[in-house]
């Protein structure tokens, strides 16, 4: 039985009593149905944003502070481009790619060829934790699989034993009808056997998308890969596709813009204007006002010497 997508897109955070283990999973459904509105996917793109945005999102849940953002972005030879997503600490996620127009034939297995879209190239995970400079870490892109990378990203870069698989499915209309994941962790001083029978119950599973269209809770999902480990709930909440592009900020950006490029955009006289990557929003400026902008800035900078 396939399920009605649904309206609502979660995460759900579960740890193991004796704190070997911790496991987070997005239903993200309603963020990649979302997604696909906006840059107006084909089957395979929407494969790949989808399944970006998913692992961003959970990746995003982990993050301690409110002010914490998290980036994930694939830089691959494949036609998809770059592919670039953005969560907050509550896992709120927004995202975009290059060339949201791929489509390519099936893979071996029969499904979308996420991995020929990516190509071989490197992924990046940059945390910007209000400190000077954000955190950057690098990992080879493994298999484009997006799940397979980010799974070999924290064992290469962070030394952090990590499961993380995610999923997207698509229907005949071009529409996600089903999209999630999970990513598992073991933490500090797990022994083997935790590792052992994570192992086991994930080998044995279903996809994630696949038990998502069949109605399969996050909870169950949960339970399944814990099966056999003491484990407690530790929180649900609801996610979601947030843009936080504004007026106010693409006017300080052009007001910030080198002199010469400054020049180079006022010089016909006639409007400026840019657009959001994540959002589609655009937005027009007069030159009057970039100039404005600019020497308030430059009078603020003063003040503040």
């Amino acid at each position: 039985m396939i399920k009605t997508a649904s309206e609502r897109s979660l995460v759900i955070r579960a740890i193991s009593t004796d704190g070997s283990a911790r496991i987070v999973f997005c239903d993200s459904t309603a963020i990649v149905r979302r997604a696909c509105g906006i840059h107006k996917t084909a089957k395979t793109a929407t494969a790949v944003l989808g399944r970006a945005l998913t692992a961003a999102s959970m990746m995003g849940s982990l993050l301690k502070d409110s002010d914490d953002s998290l980036t994930l972005r694939f830089d691959g030879d494949g036609p998809a481009g770059h592919v670039v997503c953005v969560s907050d600490y509550k896992g709120n996620v927004r995202g975009y790619m290059d060339n949201p127009s791929v489509e390519l034939p099936p893979n071996k297995a029969g499904k979308l060829d996420v991995g020929g879209a990516i190509g071989k190239g490197s992924l990046y995970v940059i945390r910007d934790l209000g400190l000077k400079e954000p955190y950057v870490g690098a990992s080879p892109i493994v298999t484009g699989e997006i799940g397979d990378d980010v799974t070999a990203y924290f064992a290469n870069s962070e030394q952090v034993p990590t499961v993380c698989a995610v999923g997207v499915r698509v229907d005949r209309d071009n529409m996600c009808f089903a999209s999630g994941g999970f990513l598992i962790q073991l933490l500090p001083g797990a022994d083997d056997t935790a590792a052992e029978i994570i192992e086991k119950n994930v080998s044995g599973m279903k996809s994630v998308s696949e038990l998502i269209a069949s109605g399969v809770s996050g909870d169950e999902i949960i339970a399944q890969a814990f099966f056999g480990m003491e484990y407690e709930m530790f929180d649900e909440f609801d996610v979601g596709y947030v843009c936080k592009c504004s007026r106010g900020r693409y006017l300080s950006a052009l007001a910030s813009l080198g002199q010469s490029d400054l020049d180079e955009l006022i010089a016909d006289g006639g409007p400026v204007e840019t657009g959001c990557m994540f959002c589609g929003k655009k937005y027009v400026f007069t030159p009057a006002e970039v100039l404005a902008e600019r020497e308030k800035k430059k009078k603020e900078k003063k003040e503040n010497e």
